[in-house]
């Protein structure tokens, strides 16, 4: 029952193809719509294979620069099994959303953001477990590092410095220390300062209706008092005392020089009504992310000034109204959802119809050998499996067996290494979202004629190639004509897929040659 209850903020599998993987996606918000159906709103994640070869290298530029700084070569000795599942594990966060029908959750799977302190070799001994350090934007194709990522490790440590003892000499720059702004132990007693800031106050109510923009933004004597009251005044009050040397009298002839009274006014007096509302609907749209916020909707402002502005907002009034608004909306949408584990048969599923393989939606009846003699599995070469799922084209007549289709829907690749998988070049990126790119130099024939497995989505078998032409070198035309008892050249040719003993034709040649 608790598995197939689902939350706000929970992780799940989406499926939008039978044959894909499947998505990965955070719910936001469940809502119900007009027919009584439940719709999910997501935020989207990708997977190495959904973005472009180009930031694929940014990705693993910045890997690297990870291990160098953590040093740890526990990490750096991963054989090439542990490698190629760990790219299937990584994730990329955007900030895109959209809405999908709840039906199409088919499980539950876990995201975090990596820690820079933890092995990032663990993932792979936990089940449906995904880690990210990047945000991807579709739009704009750029990755960039999350700004949630945690600064940990001793580049980000303040050094300390031993205390210095009675009767040591400071030599420390005294340019670089911070200042005293404020002594608890002055001679005036907490009455004294009080009365003082009472007068500041009342000060800088008066300098508010003396000037005609405050007047305009403040019509009203509370008003006015209200921002006479807040920190910037009282700060400026504290800090006169601080330099006056605690002096009362002198501090009070500060406060009202003779051009007129101090007027003190902070960010709230500052912005005007119309940037306060391109404020609020830069929140709404972007969070507390104040480089956009600044960048697309208060560009004259600086970083200091808006987020000053940001935690002054959060005490107003409006903010607890729209606090109180949002709470309402989300008291009446869905909290849960219980969604049914998903049982039906895929499409992709091969069943045995009269000895003969046959997908379930008859595509290719017979295309299939019987299940004693049948291809092995794609990924693990496995011969035996309860049950087989055909992957890739129909021409290609390739299956997986359960436990390598699991892995393929949930992690979008194959579960062992493809013997052409290499370094990452010379790929061009996939148009298509969920294509992925091959990771090495393309499908090629391996010296043992095996068929070489793909380790990203089977449509990558059907991109359009360039023609080669095989030059056989005359060592090659011999062992043809010499061994034509041992080969059928006509039959293999039909079978390209079958391993050629090709000891055994070396072993005939020398014997020819020997005699």
């Amino acid at each position: 029952m608790a598995a197939n209850m689902y939350r706000v903020g929970d992780y799940v599998f989406i499926e939008n193809s039978s044959s894909n993987p499947y998505l990965i996606r955070r719910i936001e918000e469940l809502n119900k719509t007009a027919s009584g159906n439940v719709e999910a709103k997501v935020v989207c994640f990708y997977r190495r294979r959904d973005i472009s070869h180009s930031l694929i290298q940014l990705a693993d530029k910045h890997a690297q620069d990870l291990e160098e700084e953590k040093e740890s070569p526990s990490e750096a000795d991963l054989t090439d099994k542990q490698e190629h599942q760990l790219r299937h594990r990584e994730l990329f966060l955007s900030r895109q959303y959209e809405s999908l029908p709840a039906t199409h959750i088919r499980g539950k799977c876990s995201v975090a953001l990596l820690n820079e302190t933890e092995a990032v070799l663990s993932y792979l001994d936990k089940e449906d477990m995904f880690f990210y350090s990047l945000v991807y934007d579709p739009t704009q194709k750029t990755l960039l590092a999350d700004k949630g990522e945690i600064r940990v490790g001793p580049r980000f440590q303040a050094d300390v410095p031993d205390m210095l003892q009675e009767g040591d000499s400071d030599e420390r720059d005294q340019s670089k220390l911070e200042e005293k702004l404020w002594d608890p132990d002055c001679p005036l007693s907490s009455k004294q300062i009080d009365q003082f800031l009472v007068v500041a106050r009342a000060v800088g109510t008066f300098a508010r209706a003396l000037d005609c923009s405050s007047s305009v933004r403040q019509p009203s004597l509370h008003a006015s008092a209200a921002a006479a009251s807040r920190d910037i005044t009282l700060f400026h009050a504290m800090d006169t005392l601080h330099r006056h040397g605690y002096d009362l009298s002198s501090a009070l002839s500060v406060l009202v020089p003779s051009g007129g009274p101090v007027l003190c006014r902070d960010e709230m007096e500052e912005w005007s009504a119309s940037e306060a509302a391109m404020f609020e609907e830069a929140l709404e749209k972007y969070g507390k992310d104040f480089n956009d916020i600044r960048q697309d909707f208060l560009p004259w402002k600086s970083l200091t000034s808006i987020i000053e502005y940001y935690y002054m907002w959060k005490t107003t009034d409006r903010y607890v109204q729209q606090k109180r608004l949002k709470a309402a909306e989300a008291e009446s949408k869905l909290k849960q959802v219980y969604i049914p584990t998903y049982n039906k048969p895929n499409p992709n599923q091969i069943s045995v119809t009269n000895g003969k393989m046959a997908t379930v939606n008859g595509a290719g009846p017979g295309a299939y050998h019987a299940a004693g003699g049948g291809r092995a599995c794609e990924s693990c070469y496995s011969t035996q499996s309860a049950q087989w799922y055909s992957w890739g084209p129909p021409n290609m007549q390739c299956r997986l067996c359960v436990s390598c289709w699991m892995y393929w829907k949930k992690y979008g690749g194959l579960k062992m290494p493809s013997r052409a998988e290499g370094p990452e070049e010379k790929t061009p990126p996939s148009p298509v979202p969920n294509e992925p790119r091959s990771r090495g130099h393309g499908p090629r024939q391996s010296s043992h004629m095996v068929p070489v497995r793909n380790s990203g989505s089977p449509k990558s078998s059907t991109k359009t190639k360039q023609a080669f032409l095989l030059q056989a070198t005359r060592l090659t035309k011999l062992a043809r004509h010499m061994c034509r008892d041992i080969i059928r050249l006509r039959r293999a040719a039909r079978r390209p897929f079958v391993p050629i003993n090709c000891g055994a034709i070396k072993a005939a040649c020398k014997s020819s040659f020997n005699s």
